[in-house]
């Protein structure tokens, strides 16, 4: 969690829907009885004396000089975290991820477990999946024929990598040194869960859909 950001400044210390934005998803993280430790690295004073009295589960890892700067692979920020924890499997998220729930968090940790005890995956990671007619930059079609006008959703589906989250171990990283193995397997993220804030526009959006999510809760509540 860093305390700079270009395209939207400060966000995840901004104020969404009523909270600070990275204490969204240390919310959600706290609901999952599987996870032993949060580890926060971040370059943010506000953030790291903040979110530690969250939860007895978090760690604040203060960013070494040699990882701050936007330029910074996250992969070099994963390996820095190594340094301070002694776990073998890893949930990487985001504090742009608002709108990622518990219960998505649990299906991909449990798809997870199951491909890497049969030695089918090495890694997890969270996707969009696509089907709609595309094309690459030369304007040729990617997954579909236009002289060919099949139903979208018999389409292949197209997916795309959304920085939700990823799952591997540490052996798995160390081996490809990324977090994103030799084996890996997807997770297809809900629409209502995958915004991952990197613009204004994105981060209105997810903030307009939060309220929602919270206003369809009171209802519920009040019935």
């Amino acid at each position: 969690m860093k305390k700079n950001s270009v395209r939207v400044k400060s966000k995840n210390t901004r104020i969404f829907s009523g909270a600070s934005l990275y204490t969204y998803v240390l919310s959600t993280l706290i609901k999952l009885d599987w996870i032993d430790e949060i580890i926060i690295n971040t370059d943010s004073e506000e953030i790291g004396e903040a979110a530690i009295d969250f939860s007895p589960k978090i760690k604040i890892h203060w960013r070494d000089e040699l990882i701050k700067g936007d330029d910074v692979s996250m992969n070099k920020i994963i390996e820095n975290d190594f340094k301070v924890s002694s776990n073998e499997f890893f949930l990487q998220t985001h504090a742009t991820n608002p709108l990622l729930s518990a219960e998505t968090l649990n299906l991909a940790k449990e798809l997870f477990l199951i491909q890497t005890r049969a030695d089918k995956c090495d890694s997890l990671f969270a996707v969009n999946q696509l089907q709609s007619r595309l094309y690459n930059s030369q304007l040729s079609p990617i997954n579909h024929d236009p002289s060919r006008l099949i139903p979208t959703q018999d389409l292949s589906p197209i997916y795309e990598e959304n920085s939700c989250f990823y799952f591997f171990s540490k052996e798995s990283f160390l081996k490809s040194g990324a977090r994103i193995g030799m084996k890996p397997t997807i997770f297809p993220v809900p629409k209502n869960e995958a915004v991952d804030i990197d613009t204004e526009e994105d981060f209105r959006l997810a903030e307009m859909m939060m309220n929602y999510r919270k206003e369809v809760h009171l209802s519920h509540l009040s019935l």
